[in-house]
């Protein structure tokens, strides 16, 4: 997918990951009962924040990997008909190893 939008700062821009629609008991959700997605594909990462002094702070993410993020952090967006999500790095939780 090419990204069209290049996030500004420390924020990241993501694809969420639809959760599984039938649990391990084989029961099918439907979509009102399924939660916000809380994991999502890192497309677009942007320069980072600076700090006191003026100098760069590097991101810890980068495109391609996978997070964790706060349920209702982020802002979401439409692009092409995809569903993104652009968070601050600081709603980012944990990164898959």
């Amino acid at each position: 997918m090419a990204v069209k939008i290049q996030p500004l700062g420390d924020r990241v821009l993501v694809k969420p990951i639809e959760a599984e629609e039938v649990t391990k008991g084989g029961i099918v959700l439907p979509a009102t009962a399924k939660e916000k997605p809380q994991e999502g594909e890192v497309l677009a990462v942007g320069p980072g924040k600076r700090n006191e002094k003026g100098e760069p702070v590097a991101m810890d993410i980068k495109a391609g990997d996978i997070v964790l993020y706060t349920k209702y952090g982020g802002t979401e967006i439409k692009v092409d008909g995809d569903e993104l999500v652009i968070l601050s790095e600081s709603s980012i939780l944990a990164k898959r190893a």
